[in-house]
C-alpha cells in the first residue's frame, strides 16, 4: 500500500486528514510464530486449524454406567456390570447384551452402547446395577462434536485472550503464527524534568509524569515497550538519544519539545536522521503540537509535554496505530459510541476537541468534566471517556446523544 504524500513541515492539518496519514503509513509488522504460552494478547496472523478431534472418540457426558438403550425395556432394569471406563483409559471392550460399563466424565464409551444413565439415577447390588428404564437425555459426546479435524477454529486477526487461548491448546497447537508487537521507546525532552522521587529537593524541577504512563497505554493496546529516556533541551543530546533508540523501536515516542515556540526543536534534532515528516500540527484540542513522521521504516510520533494533552493524543492517535501494526486494525482502538449528555454543554469551538468525561453507566449518559486543562493531570484520574465535539457544532443540551471513546 503506498504511504500518505509528504506534507510540508509549516502544515497544521485536520483531525481526519491526520487519522488518514497515520492509518496508510500502518501496515502490520512481521509475522513470527510464538509458542502458545506467550501469545496471549497477541493477534493471529494465521488461523488456528485443528490437529485432532474433538472429542477424540465418543465419551460420556457424566459420572454413571454406559448402557445400551435396547436393553431399557421395562420400569426398572438390571444390568450385569463388567468393568469400568475412564477418562484417559484405554478404549473398552463392546459392550455385550444386558451388560452395564460403570463410567467416568470424558471416558471412551464402549462399542454397542448409546447412552449414559447418570449414577444417580441407580443403585447397585452385587455385580448388578439397577437402572430406570426411562432415563432423558443421552449423555453422551459424539466424536468431532466440538470441532473435527482441519476444522479452522480461530481465524487470522483473532486476539488472542483466555477463552481462545483455550480453544488453540484443545486444538493441540504447541506454537501459533501472530503478527509481531510493535516496540515502543518513550523519548521526554524538557530541562525541568526529573524522574518521579527525584524532583522534591530541586524548586526547578517537576516530576516526568509522563513516560511510564505512555508506557502503560502502550502495553495495554498491544505494544511492547522497550525503553525510555530523558533528554535535556539540547538538540545533540535529543538526536544521540532518538538515534539510539531506533535500533530497536519501531515507533519513537517524543514528548515535549513539540511547541511552535523557541523549544521546537524535536523535529529539527530528528531530521539529520533522516526525518520525514508527514505533519506537524492537527487542528483539535487539545493537543495541536502533535506531529507524526517515519524514520526509515521506524514511525515517530511527536506528542505535547502537557499531561493531558499527550494522554488524549496518545489515545487518538498512539493507540490506533499500535492496533494497526499488530494487525489488530486501526479502527479497533477507536470504537466510538454514543451517550445520553446529562447536562447542557457549550458549542463547539474553531478545533475539534476532545474532553475529558466521566461515564454514568446507569443511566448509559456521560458528564463533561468542567475544567478541561491541557496540562492537568488530576482530571486523568476522574476520566474514562473522551466526548468529540467538533469544530462549530451548535451547544448541546441535557439527553443529547454525544460520541463517545473510552479513554
Amino acid at each position: 500500500m503506498a504511504t500518505a504524500p509528504e506534507i510540508p513541515c509549516q502544515a497544521t492539518i485536520g483531525f481526519d486528514a491526520a487519522q488518514a496519514v497515520v492509518r496508510e503509513n500502518a501496515l502490520p509488522l512481521g509475522i513470527e510464530s510464538v509458542p502458545l504460552a506467550k501469545a496471549g494478547r497477541r493477534v493471529l496472523a494465521q488461523p488456528v486449524v485443528a490437529r485432532i478431534d474433538s472429542p477424540r472418540r465418543d465419551s460420556a457426558a457424566m459420572d454413571g454406567y454406559a448402557v445400551c438403550s435396547a436393553d431399557l425395556t421395562g420400569e426398572v432394569v438390571r444390568l450385569k456390570l463388567v468393568g469400568e471406563s475412564t477418562a484417559g483409559g484405554s478404549a473398552p471392550q463392546p459392550l455385550e447384551p444386558g451388560t452395564a460399563l460403570r463410567i467416568s466424565t470424558g471416558a471412551p464409551m464402549p462399542p454397542g452402547a448409546d447412552r449414559v444413565v447418570m449414577r444417580e439415577l441407580t443403585r447397585t447390588e452385587g455385580d448388578e446395577v439397577i437402572v430406570p428404564g426411562t432415563t432423558g437425555k443421552r449423555h453422551v459426546r459424539a466424536r468431532a462434536s466440538d470441532f473435527a479435524r482441519d476444522d479452522i477454529l480461530l481465524p487470522a486477526g483473532t486476539r488472542v485472550d483466555a477463552r481462545t487461548m483455550v480453544v488453540a491448546a484443545a486444538a493441540d497447537l504447541d506454537r501459533v503464527g501472530v503478527w509481531r508487537q510493535p516496540r515502543v521507546h518513550v523519548l521526554s525532552n524538557g530541562d525541568e524534568l526529573a524522574p518521579p522521587g527525584h524532583a522534591a529537593p530541586n524548586a526547578h524541577s517537576v516530576p516526568d509524569s509522563l513516560s511510564e504512563g505512555l508506557a502503560l497505554l502502550a502495553r495495554q493496546w498491544g505494544a511492547k515497550p522497550v525503553g525510555a529516556s530523558r533528554s535535556k533541551d539540547r538538540v545533540e543530546g535529543l538526536r544521540a538519544m532518538a538515534q539510539a533508540a531506533l535500533e530497536d523501536a519501531d515507533i519513537l515516542l517524543v514528548v515535549g519539545g513539540a511547541s511552535h515556540g523557541h523549544r521546537d526543536m524535536a523535529r529539527a534534532a530528528l531530521m539529520p536522521l533522516g526525518l520525514r515528516l508527514l505533519f506537524s500540527g492537527v487542528a483539535i484540542k487539545p493537543g495541536k503540537p502533535l506531529w507524526y513522521g517515519r524514520i526509515g521504516g521506524a514511525h515517530v510520533l511527536g506528542l505535547p509535554g502537557n499531561p493531558t494533552a499527550a494522554l488524549t493524543t496518545a489515545r487518538l492517535f498512539l493507540a490506533p496505530l499500535i492496533c494497526a501494526l499488530s494487525g489488530a486494525g486501526f479502527d479497533h482502538a477507536l470504537r466510538w459510541t454514543k451517550r445520553r449528555l446529562l447536562h447542557d454543554a457549550p458549542g463547539g469551538t474553531e478545533r475539534d476537541q476532545f474532553l475529558c468525561a466521566i461515564s454514568d453507566d446507569a443511566e448509559s449518559g456521560v458528564s463533561i468534566i468542567e475544567r478541561q486543562q491541557a496540562s492537568a493531570q488530576m482530571m486523568l484520574a476522574q476520566a474514562d471517556l473522551l466526548v468529540e465535539r467538533r469544530a462549530g457544532a451548535y451547544p448541546a443540551t441535557a439527553g443529547d446523544m454525544l460520541r463517545c471513546l473510552r479513554f
